[in-house]
């Protein structure tokens, strides 16, 4: 099971969780829901998992989910910040200043 990764928002925590087969927490991105506005305070890949595509995986994940409720997004945290930077799929997704 050591390959499997699953990625869930876990709404209670206000937090997207990687876990994996063994429902091990590998990772984790806090959040704060505003109206229509999602911010991504702080993304953590803990030290075992890292390496393995954990936080590429939380992100995806958290932005296809913000893109399909019609979210715009805050990337407080730097990985945030640098992933959205180079995928530019989701630039449209980004709220800017102003907005």
């Amino acid at each position: 099971m050591e390959n499997e990764i699953s990625v869930v928002d876990a709404k209670e925590r206000s937090r997207y969780e990687a876990v994996d087969g063994d429902g091990n927490l590998m990772g984790f991105v806090d959040y704060k829901l505003y109206s229509d506005v999602i911010a991504f305070l702080h993304a953590e890949t803990l030290p075992e998992f890292r390496g393995r595509g954990v936080a590429g995986r939380i992100a995806t994940k958290s932005l296809d989910d913000a893109r399909d409720a019609g979210l715009r997004v805050k990337p407080a945290c730097p990985y945030y910040q640098d992933f959205l930077a180079e995928h530019t799929e989701y630039a449209d997704l980004v709220k800017r200043a102003g907005e």
